[in-house]
């Protein structure tokens, strides 16, 4: 890939570092350059160390062994703003924005303008809109964040990290929460970044995007440097080198699937604020794809059926048992599991232990004489994140300090425990890496092979494709069409993603 400007020599430098964690050494001896007018991509499972390296490079860790050098020259990074002087930016996979702050406070948080001794509203919101048009990114600077979707609020946080004047930009899962037409402008601002010599490092699970975006990537595997390559390496080359292994299908669904007879699940004219006259049926042993752009209303539908929303008309029946509206705990006992799309926000205590979170949808139906089962608790906890792979240091490491991938499949394991025969999924493998998306599609297969439904919500196209028997679209808050899998090609569901829905009440 040819570059504007790039003579080569690393803007940042991370010089044989070492980190541990108490007796957990989780970076050993790890050399990485970020170099000018370059995309230097970071790939790994999760748990090999990525997220690490970048604290260190942004202020937040000090490494234990090994030097931090910018320009050349050794430094010292006791915090971010230390780093933030230096002009490195950091985008996090977690977003780090405050929810009852105006989008223009979050863009300019730490660096309000000042005129006589007061903040310069006036100048706080031309410097945020100025960021935002950086992105393309059209939203009133006074809106709340906490009223803006989770792909806005991804943008919102890559304004706020552009809008310093970065030289070196560290982006870890930028494009996790965004749609193709946002990672597309995204990487539009890459590029105009790399031609004026900004150097960048990456951090992606989207394979496809690697060759895209990136010049050069470097490999980790439990804490260690493995190599470094080209980024138009094939991608069965890329994973061969991540997890150590060849992973022969990367969609594992299995043939026949979906072919089990009665309906788990029903939704019957489901409406609510976002959504309206939603109809739909899941089949014992089917998984049904629900694709669509953001703001769709997909993520609305999976909450009202989960009963953390309400909705003012329609039903929700499982196994022909019709579902009180806004009953959380009915709905766990009716055999339904909710993987939400923010697991920090909505699936996980972070504060608590990995035992904890996996043990919380059973606490009150696994209690003995109205007493909590902790030994049988921590045995069935013990069993699945051994059985998901959950990387942690022990069962009761808080869930906090996992990496994002690790703490998905702790939400994930929460419902194997409890049982349950009807999963809701939304975007499910976001921020995990490939070799832990193949382990959670084989546990989706275990599940359905057992009679159970599965609804999965997701924005990657080839995984819908790839792990759904069927396949609705929704745009607007409506259905807009249904194809078989076997049917659906990424043109076809994007054609119905797009398209002006008829209004359902005009007649």
């Amino acid at each position: 890939m040819t570059t504007s400007i790039s003579d080569d020599r690393p803007l940042l430098t991370l010089d044989r570092v070492s980190k541990s964690f108490g007796p957990v050494r989780v970076i050993d001896d790890v050399t990485v350059h970020v170099r000018s007018g370059q995309v230097q991509v970071l790939l790994g499972e999760n748990g090999a160390g990525k997220s690490t390296l970048i604290k260190m490079m942004s202020g937040v860790y000090q490494p234990d062994g090994g030097r931090v050098l910018v320009d050349g020259e050794p430094v010292s990074l006791p915090g971010t703003l230390a780093a933030e002087k230096l002009g490195i930016a950091t985008i996090h996979q977690e977003l780090n924005l405050v929810p009852s702050l105006s989008v223009a406070e979050n863009v300019m948080m730490g660096r309000f303008p000042t005129r006589f001794g007061m903040v310069d509203r006036r100048e706080l919101k031309r410097r945020a809109r100025a960021a935002l048009e950086l992105i393309g990114l059209d939203v009133d600077v006074d809106t709340k964040v906490a009223e803006l979707g989770i792909a806005r609020q991804q943008l919102v946080e890559i304004a706020k990290a552009l809008s310093i004047d970065a030289r070196i930009l560290i982006l870890d899962e930028p494009t996790a929460a965004l749609t193709r037409h946002e990672t597309e402008q995204l990487f539009a601002v890459v590029a105009q970044l790399r031609a004026r010599g900004v150097g960048m490092l990456f951090i992606s699970h989207h394979l496809d995007e690697i060759a895209e975006i990136g010049d050069t990537v470097a490999v980790l595997r439990d804490g260690r440097f493995v190599a470094e390559v080209p980024a138009s390496t094939p991608e069965a080359e890329l994973v061969r080198l991540m997890v150590g292994r060849d992973i022969d299908e990367q969609y594992p669904r299995g043939t026949g699937a979906g072919n089990g007879a009665g309906d788990v699940l029903v939704v019957s004219g489901l409406t609510g604020e976002r959504f309206r006259d939603v109809s739909f049926t899941v089949r014992a042993g089917e998984v049904l794809g629900i694709a669509g752009l953001v703001g769709a209303g997909r993520t609305e539908v999976v909450r009202a059926i989960a009963g953390v929303d309400r909705y003012s008309e329609g039903t929700v029946s499982v196994r022909g048992e019709v579902l009180k509206k806004g009953d959380v705990a009915g709905a766990i006992a009716a055999g339904i599991g909710h993987v939400p799309e923010d697991r920090k926000g909505q699936g996980l205590v972070l504060g608590a232990s990995v035992n904890d979170n996996l043990g919380y949808a059973t606490l009150a139906s696994s209690a003995r004489g109205g007493l909590v089962d902790f030994t049988g608790q921590r045995e069935r906890a013990e069993a699945v994140a051994s059985r998901l792979r959950i990387r942690m240091r022990d069962i009761d490491q808080p869930i906090g300090a996992l990496s994002g991938g690790n703490q998905q499949k702790a939400v994930f394991g929460r419902w194997i425990i409890a049982g349950s025969t009807v999963l809701l999924l939304d975007e499910p493998t976001r921020g995990v890496d490939v070799g832990a998306k193949v382990e959670i599609y084989e546990l989706i297969n275990t599940i359905t092979a057992a009679g159970g439904a599965v609804v999965m919500v997701s924005s990657e196209l080839p995984e819908v494709m790839g792990m759904s028997d069927r396949i609705i679209v929704m745009r607007d808050g409506v259905v807009a069409g249904e194809l078989a899998a076997a049917d659906a090609t990424q043109d076809a569901l994007m054609t119905l993603a797009a398209r002006d829905v008829p209004d359902s009440d005009a007649a």
